[in-house]
């Protein structure tokens, strides 16, 4: 059970706008409010007493960067903390399971070496120390190299979309692991009726990041989404109550940045078909939102993740 609830809040899009009339308060205010939910985290961290914390989120919640930003925290507060990604423990693809389609399924945690992932939990809570694999993306497979970790006393945050699933962690004691989940909490209406939710917000996030960072058109995100969704229903959502904080990863001035980015993107690339509706519809939730300027992210924002590259081989401004 979540100990540390974060009800969704429902923010009217004309009350955002007065505030983005001073945009770089609003960033900074912003900003802080994340770093103090951070900190907040950390203390929870540090007071369990667990070398591990596990730490998941639905795709584009900033998990990842959250991960760090936490390690960071804790490092700042004294207690020396390791990042792990799951991501390590991919089996390779000759291994990845098959949805009724045919096609691969990502999403499933049997893409994953599980049993050597109970063995490495079960060495950090025992002993601190363990010796990690490491995949190659490259070529799809598991690297020859390894890596051993000692955590000095400290924690380790293991994040990945199934951090919290209890089949990792089956060889250490509940009580020994601290669970935290990732996710947005702010939505936002006009006139009361909700207009832009929280899956909006990471489908924009994930289709500007794709298209800033690696070129690729929205026609490939946009395809990908409903299985995505799919995949965070039957892997990821069922296990949020079993967290025991909830980090809110919103960004109030965040709707600003989407605003400004969008228009960009559908210039820049050609949409047919279901993509083009989806993403024209996305679009139109955001014309009344007054936009902000990029140059407003700090470059430690959590969010440069998302927003910090180019699109279309155009610097986003």
């Amino acid at each position: 059970m979540i100990t540390i609830w974060v009800p969704k809040r429902l923010v009217e899009v004309g009350l955002y706008n007065v505030a983005a009339r001073s945009p770089a308060e609003l960033a900074a205010l912003s900003e802080q409010s994340y770093r103090e939910r951070v900190r907040y985290a950390a203390e929870k961290v540090r007071f369990s007493g667990t070398k591990i914390v596990m730490l998941t989120g639905p795709s584009a919640s900033g998990k990842t960067t959250s991960a760090h930003k936490l390690a960071e925290e804790l490092e700042r507060q004294g207690t020396p903390a390791r990042v792990v990604s799951l991501d390590n423990f991919f089996r390779g693809a000759q291994y990845y399971p098959r949805l009724p389609d045919g096609t691969l399924d990502y999403e499933n945690p049997d893409t994953l070496d599980l049993p050597l992932i109970r063995q490495c939990l079960k060495e950090l809570n025992e002993t601190g120390k363990t010796v990690l694999p490491v995949y190659d993306f490259s070529k799809e497979a598991r690297s020859s190299e390894t890596e051993e970790i000692d955590l000095k006393g400290g924690v380790c945050i293991v994040e990945g979309i199934h951090a919290l699933n209890p089949e990792l962690t089956s060889l250490v004691p509940g009580d020994q692991i601290y669970r935290v989940y990732a996710g947005l909490r702010e939505e936002y209406c006009i006139d009361g009726r909700r207009t832009i939710n929280t899956q909006d917000i990471r489908l924009c996030r994930r289709t500007l990041r794709d298209a800033a960072t690696r070129g690729r058109s929205p026609a490939k995100t946009l395809a990908m989404w409903d299985r995505v969704l799919d995949g965070e229903t039957r892997y990821i959502k069922g296990f949020k109550t079993t967290a025991d904080f909830l980090l809110d990863t919103s960004f109030t001035y965040e709707l600003g940045l989407i605003a400004k980015l969008l228009q960009k993107v559908r210039q820049q690339f050609t949409l047919e078909g279901h993509n083009a509706e989806l993403w024209d519809e996305t679009a139109r939730r955001f014309e009344h939102v007054a936009p902000v300027a990029l140059d407003l992210l700090p470059a430690d924002s959590m969010l440069r993740e998302f927003y910090a590259g180019e699109i279309g081989g155009k610097t986003a401004q």
